[in-house]
């Protein structure tokens, strides 16, 4: 039997392996506990830096083998299967389902041999298997950061906090704010707090005036008012995040064309009714077949900022926008410029499945050239315009076919009008990658396929 100076003396090389942080699945020795290994949080894709602990799939007891799934994980973009390529025992579950913003590299589970008594890590504790990872850092990268949030005026400056105390609004009367009697008796009677709001009189003392143009606010709640607060997901953060990026650091332009889609829905139908059931073609399909093409003929539309240099794509894969229950995806159709609209229908389909069910796989959303978000189903939509899709330089917005009565000439020579079937697009351009011509040549070409659609077969 080792002396328990002994003991200490052996292990202590262990635990400062411990502090200091191994990978996740070293094998750790405790003086309490026996061999074992601490499952992390893992980084399920590039841009992963935390995600939610979803369904575990094993208890504490069940053997796992490798490829089986351990537990589901919510990530930034996706709800994923964490499948586990080691085999063993789950001995213990440190972090429960539906944690929420679990950092990557936190211990979430031990794996112990089969045989090993698993009753000994009824007590192990997260702290144990080293705490929580910390927060991880700000991203840097070559691109450009983010410009701050530019300053603005007092009322949206810093939006009012409201404090709950003994059953009444706590102001900032409360806390001797740096503000004028008359500010705080109409914050007080309006319900609202002071604190964080800027100033504009002398010293930086809150006005009455101030206080006025913050009751004014929109964000101001009247007192007694209800609400719901819906807990942000992963996914909606990174949305967030990333259109906010979009549009302090690409300066957007827009182009937008009215195209005849009278011979396409023509050839559609064609098609759909000539193949027995075998195709079923959206105008979505035609509308991605026809960027790949446009890109091909254009391709400084086709590329990326990267700080150093514009990279221009010798391939076409577009990001289709798919609305989900958990927030706005973006799975890829790659090398459109190639594919037949069969297979552009196919991929489609089974991309937009999957990120509805929250199993795409971070290649089939993470990448893509250009993008393409259509609301044409939504038939109260003519147009609009979309956020570029960092570090896109282009998406294409499309809205409803509608009809719109146009000049023609019947059998004598007579103007007469007829009904053309058309939809309204927008191209929102990076114009650090497209100049204003580019754009529009790129819109051009895509106008002259979609009216001449046999150009789509071949």
């Amino acid at each position: 039997m080792l002396s328990a100076a002994l003991r200490r003396r052996i292990l202590a090389p262990t635990h400062q392996a411990l502090r200091s942080g191994f990978t996740a699945h070293v094998v750790r020795y405790y003086a309490s506990f026996p061999s074992h290994q601490v499952i992390k949080m893992p980084a399920l894709s590039p841009t992963m830096q935390a995600g939610n602990i979803g369904a575990w799939q094993k208890k504490p007891g069940d053997t796992i083998a490798p490829g089986e799934v351990l537990v589901e994980i919510e990530t930034d973009k996706a709800q994923m299967d964490f499948e586990f390529q080691e085999e063993g025992v789950i001995a213990k579950i440190l972090k429960d389902a539906g944690e929420k913003d679990v950092s990557v590299g936190t211990p979430i589970a031990v794996l112990v041999e089969e045989g090993t008594d698993i009753a000994a890590f009824e007590s192990f504790s997260l702290e144990d298997a080293g705490g929580s990872a910390p927060a991880p850092a700000a991203k840097k990268d070559s691109e450009p950061a983010p410009q701050s949030t530019p300053a603005s005026t007092p009322q949206s400056s810093s939006a009012p906090e409201q404090y709950a105390s003994q059953g009444r609004i706590q102001t900032s009367l409360d806390r001797e704010p740096n503000a004028v009697p008359a500010a705080v008796r109409l914050a007080r009677s309006s319900g609202i707090s002071l604190d964080g709001v800027k100033g504009t009189g002398k010293g930086g003392k809150i006005t009455e005036e101030d206080v006025k143009k913050l009751v004014a606010s929109p964000a101001v709640a009247a007192p007694g008012a209800t609400f719901e607060d819906i807990p942000i997901s992963g996914m909606r953060k990174t949305i967030a995040n990333r259109l906010q990026e979009s549009t302090q650091t690409n300066p957007h332009f827009y182009v937008t064309s009215s195209i005849s889609v009278s011979k396409l829905l023509k050839l559609r139908q064609a098609l759909n009714t000539s193949g027995e059931g075998k195709y079923k073609l959206s105008v979505n399909d035609f509308l991605i077949k026809a960027m790949g093409i446009a890109s091909k003929k254009v391709p400084a539309a086709n590329a990326s900022w990267r700080g150093d240099v514009i990279r221009q794509f010798s391939t076409v894969d577009v990001s289709v926008a798919v609305s989900t229950p958990t927030g706005l995806i973006t799975p890829i159709v790659t090398g459109v410029e190639g594919r037949g609209l069969e297979s552009i229908s196919a991929k489609v389909k089974e991309l937009a499945k999957k990120a509805r069910d929250g199993k795409l796989k971070p290649e089939e959303y993470q990448g893509g050239t250009i993008s393409i978000s259509n609301m044409g189903m939504n038939d109260a939509v003519e147009h609009f315009t979309a956020v570029i899709n960092p570090p896109q330089a282009a998406i294409l917005a499309v809205g409803t076919t509608r009809k719109v009565a146009v000049p023609a000439k019947d059998e004598d020579g007579e103007t007469v009008v007829e009904w053309d079937d058309q939809i309204t697009v927008t191209g929102s351009f990076d114009h650090k990658v497209v100049d204003g011509a580019v754009g529009a040549e790129w819109m051009r070409e895509l106008k002259k396929v979609l009216e001449n659609p046999l150009e789509l077969l071949l």
